[in-house]
């Protein structure tokens, strides 16, 4: 859904209404669902286990998780900016220095300042927008490593409970409403990415805790087909009112619908061909996600030859299909050869050696304090 809203943004319906309007347009809450469903997993498969993990060895894995796609999306990208000339959305030519700098910055996740900004759209990531999402996606980790997981659950209560205020008067100050902020690097957009981080990360994180201490029993039957449908229809929703109703919708979204989602899902269990189909799902979305922006603005300008615009408002439905299609093939690619194979060596060499060394050493330890 998330790679749909980015091949239409901005362009012409494509269906006939009254009046012109993007029906994916609440996609770019895919992000917010995200952050919730990644403090999910994350308490889900970690939060039992730092009586033998430290904070060091968690960062190595986080790093291992995410980091070699976030190098093959800036990669990508850099391509793809260099295929279309080196140049800004207004024509502007970007010297090749500026561009090796965004490579730089981008490799590290170091939000572009406005200056070195070689798209000219202000974002943090100008080779691969989509990556604000995962800057922010670190800042949640680092936090939930360093203090949420230590925090009880009635504390973690509080903080989500906050953390919506918080989000609800930011998004209600704005002059457009909404909470669609986070990808730019002017400071107000950055702020907003934040608070969508800090309320939907602990809130993942406070619904895992809550699974576990409830123990909810498991549903049978399509469960992931209907979760997933849910989660569509809400995506594909077209903007539904003024910048009031829009924004409480918003809210309502992912204060009452998404956690809901998340709590009936987990609730499923897959097996068979579905399972299977479920987990290829699963582990393709990341790779799909980290890459495909850069083919959505490779996109663009083959839409700016064609029609010779500046704008994309008239793109061809030729071009659709290869975006979604060359994104998914990518996807694939990066996935089975590279993303996979890399985190399996690097898991080997960075936290399955390390972890033998200390069984080794804790064992001549125990050895040596053993009175003959």
């Amino acid at each position: 859904m998330v790679l749909l809203y980015h091949i239409f943004n901005d362009s012409k319906s494509f269906f006939v209404w009254p009046t012109p309007v993007n029906e994916l347009f609440h996609s770019f809450l895919g992000v917010d669902f995200f952050f919730i469903l990644s403090g999910f997993v994350m308490d889900y498969a970690y939060d039992l286990r730092w009586d033998r993990m430290s904070l060091g060895g968690f960062i190595k894995r986080r790093l291992i998780r995410l980091h070699p796609m976030v190098v093959m999306g800036v990669l990508v990208g850099a391509i793809v900016f260099i295929v279309q000339g080196c140049v800004k959305w207004d024509g502007t030519a970007v010297p090749l220095t500026s561009v090796l700098w965004a490579v730089l910055l981008s490799l590290f996740l170091i939000p572009s300042p406005l200056s070195m900004d070689v798209r000219g759209n202000t974002e943090m990531y100008p080779l691969n927008g989509s990556h604000w999402s995962l800057f922010f996606e670190y800042i949640g980790s680092l936090l939930y490593g360093l203090m949420l997981r230590r925090l009880p659950t009635k504390w973690l209560k509080v903080w989500v409970v906050i953390s919506i205020l918080l989000l609800a008067i930011y998004a209600f100050l704005q002059e457009a409403g909404g909470l669609l902020y986070g990808w730019s690097s002017e400071p107000v957009n950055m702020l907003g990415g934040l608070l969508r981080m800090l309320y939907a990360y602990p809130m993942g994180l406070l619904l895992a805790r809550l699974f576990r201490e409830r123990k909810p029993s498991s549903l049978q039957g399509y469960v992931f087909l209907k979760s997933s449908v849910a989660l569509i229809v809400i995506l594909a929703l077209p903007i539904i009112g003024g910048k009031t109703v829009e924004t409480l919708f918003q809210l309502v979204c992912v204060v009452v619908f998404f956690p809901a989602i998340i709590w009936y899902a987990a609730r499923g269990n897959a097996t068979g061909m579905r399972q299977k189909v479920i987990s290829f799902i699963g582990r393709l979305s990341y790779p799909l996600y980290a890459i495909h922006f850069p083919v959505i603005c490779l996109q663009i300008s083959v839409v700016q030859g064609m029609d010779n615009l500046y704008e994309h408002s008239s793109q061809p439905w030729s071009v659709v299909p290869f975006s979604f299609i060359i994104s998914l093939i990518l996807a694939i690619v990066a996935m089975l050869f590279y993303d996979e194979p890399l985190r399996r060596w690097l898991t080997k060499q960075l936290i399955n050696n390390d972890t033998k060394r200390v069984k080794r050493l804790q064992h001549r330890t125990m050895r040596d304090s053993v009175t003959p």
